[in-house]
């Protein structure tokens, strides 16, 4: 099959993890930044008691997903996803709806699974069924649904909670929601389509590249550290960074500003991976991922030398959103070129494992950090730190 006729035979599938990702990152990812703002608002809880519940979903999230391919293979990814959202929408109104701080890490269980069963590498793994050639470009354009999520689901539940409250917002959108996925993932989303299946010395002849067998030994290998720690240490500045994200700019910005900034980011993300789609196939993809993660330390570093000035903000907002979709589609990307097709759904799940251990630190430390000293300015610099030593980590494979 053409790379051409496999996206026009599989797009359905494309269109439903897009959906799925938009729901995904809407509620598991931006949201976390609304619920922090609002909870605070509303009851005066420390930033750090209510991201200690965002950094208990996340770590229950990484204990998943090294699971997700067995459970889709097994299932099927339709199952998975399905019950997924629904996991997900259940975590999201018991954060919103939280009246106590123990109700948020009660609820941050079932957000846990969903999030593992919705987001990267889930959504990795339904592609690796689909696509094979035009996989890049087909998870580039599924992914896409998480720069979306930022301008659509985040500013709704901004200005949805400033007229109605959180405790309605998220309950009204996440229904509606539901009432939208459910149809698509029952069209879009069907039967496996049929492979060859190769011995594993026809395989390994096929395809010489590093394939594992298990997930220790993959854990042994240094090469597959060289992908999985800068972008662990990426992406905990990103997640962690985004979470505060509405905390940080309502102050300078106010409600409507900081929808406009954090919708800017998300278009940002979205135009980025996009663009990066189209050509990462041809680019030396460890150095284009220096470079994202560089991108996103300028708009860091601009939004902290001027963290009251509109302009700024919304250029740093800009500059950062830049790469957050490819920080989060690069791994697999780069796991595909570098290791046999065969173990591709067991390194993007543990790869997935790693960031998620590693990210679910960020939310709780910023949030101590900006109790201690009162603002953000340390938060920022840490972020920057953390993605300057990703990028050079990035440049070079180990063990080779």
């Amino acid at each position: 099959m053409s790379d051409e006729a496999e996206l026009r035979r599989f797009w359905p599938v494309i269109l439903a993890c897009f959906c799925i990702a938009v729901f995904a990152w809407g509620f598991g990812f931006y949201g976390h930044a609304v619920y922090l703002a609002e909870l605070r608002a509303r009851f005066g809880w420390p930033a750090s008691v209510i991201t200690a519940a965002t950094t208990g979903m996340y770590l229950g999230g990484a204990l998943t997903m090294p699971w997700i391919h067995a459970a889709m293979t097994r299932l099927g990814p339709r199952t998975v996803l399905g019950g997924g959202i629904i996991l997900l929408g259940i975590g999201a109104m018991g954060f919103a709806t939280a009246t106590a701080p123990w109700q948020l890490f009660v609820a941050a269980v079932p957000m846990a699974l969903g999030w593992a069963s919705t987001t990267g590498t889930a959504i990795a793994t339904t592609m690796s069924f689909w696509f094979d050639r035009r996989r890049p470009l087909a998870l580039s354009l599924a992914l896409n649904g998480a720069s979306a999520a930022g301008f659509t689901i985040a500013p709704l539940l901004v200005t949805l909670s400033q007229a109605f409250g959180l405790g309605s917002a998220v309950p009204w959108t996440v229904v509606a929601s539901w009432c939208v996925l459910a149809p698509i993932l029952l069209v879009c989303v069907g039967a496996l389509p049929v492979r060859p299946v190769l011995s594993a010395t026809d395989a390994a002849t096929l395809d010489p590249r590093p394939a594992f067998a298990s997930k220790p030994a993959a854990l042994r290998d240094r090469h597959f550290w060289s992908v999985a720690l800068p972008f662990a240490l990426a992406l905990s500045a990103q997640v962690g960074f985004i979470v505060h994200m509405v905390s940080f700019l309502l102050p300078a910005l106010g409600p409507g500003g900081t929808s406009a900034a954090v919708s800017l980011a998300s278009a940002a993300a979205m135009a980025g991976r996009i663009g990066a789609g189209f050509v990462i196939d041809r680019l030396h993809q460890r150095g284009f991922s220096a470079v994202s993660f560089l991108v996103q330390a300028a708009g860091l570093g601009l939004m902290a030398l001027r963290p009251m000035d509109p302009a700024a903000l919304f250029a740093g907002s800009v500059l950062f959103g830049a790469s957050v979709g490819n920080v989060i589609t690069l791994p697999a990307i780069v796991i595909q070129r570098e290791f046999a097709g065969r173990s591709f759904g067991l390194l993007v799940g543990l790869n997935g494992a790693i960031g998620q251990f590693t990210l679910a630190i960020g939310p709780a430390l910023f949030g101590l950090m900006r109790d201690f000293s009162g603002d953000y300015g340390a938060v920022l610099l840490l972020c920057m730190g953390l993605q300057a030593t990703a990028a050079v980590l990035v440049l070079r494979p180990w063990g080779r």
